[in-house]
């Protein structure tokens, strides 16, 4: 046959068990990344390890199921790419549903380090200096980087210096909280640095409802006038 352009092309009858599709023939399905258990497990021989981590040895498939099914278990390849496999007798329903349970605990333990942005300019009011100074600190207290921009407009841009000493002077009125992750550098028109926090996020979640719940105990405590 031919294609629009008048170029010759051929298709061959696709196998069978195989799907066709734009030309393309696509084998069997998706690739598992379950591991094989039971009579799928088509090897002559295994290395067996009992439900306890007891090492059996080197077994029969046929001798390997039998236990399985005598312990009313599951045969379980672990270690696929052993010579012989390795499997392990488990309960793999129990198993599965523990490791899906710790997955999404882990999950939701999780915390991720957000990235808050606080801006100055060089020649900052002192009283102004302080609230920006206390918002960063804030930021560093419940784990989260601060990335700080020095804004410089007009002739400041030609005195770089008062954005940086104004920079060291941030990272030492904080050093207890943060250090300094990435040192300033320049930006265009501004003056950037990052300051990462001593505590992880997790850390900082956990302190601060510690802290929530010690206070919710005083007042408990307290006698009734």
């Amino acid at each position: 046959m031919r294609d629009v352009r008048g170029i010759s092309a051929f298709r061959r009858a696709p196998m069978p068990g195989t799907i066709e599709r734009v030309g393309i023939a696509y084998l069997g399905g998706p690739i598992s990344t379950e591991p094989r258990i039971n009579e799928r497990i088509r090897v002559p021989e295994v290395r067996l390890v009992g439900p306890n981590g007891e090492q059996v040895g080197i077994v029969s498939i046929h001798d390997a199921l039998k236990l399985a099914q005598e312990a009313d278990l599951d045969l379980v390849e672990v270690a696929a790419t052993a010579r012989p496999p390795v499997c392990k007798l488990m309960d793999y329903g129990k198993f599965k549903y523990e490791s899906a349970m710790k997955a999404r605990e882990a999950r939701k333990n999780q915390a991720h380090t957000i990235i808050k942005e606080i801006k100055l300019r060089p020649k900052i009011d002192p009283h102004d200096y302080e609230t920006k100074k206390g918002h960063v600190v804030r930021f560093l207290k419940a784990g989260d980087k601060v990335k700080v921009t020095i804004m410089f407009r007009g002739r400041e841009q030609s005195r770089p210096e008062l954005g940086f000493r104004l920079l060291q002077r941030l990272a030492e009125d904080v050093t207890e909280l943060g250090f300094v992750e990435s040192q300033p550098k320049q930006d265009g028109r501004n003056m950037i640095m990052v300051i990462g926090p001593h505590k992880k996020k997790a850390e900082a979640k956990a302190e601060k409802a510690a802290a929530k719940a010690q206070r919710g105990d005083e007042e408990l405590s307290e006698p009734e006038e």
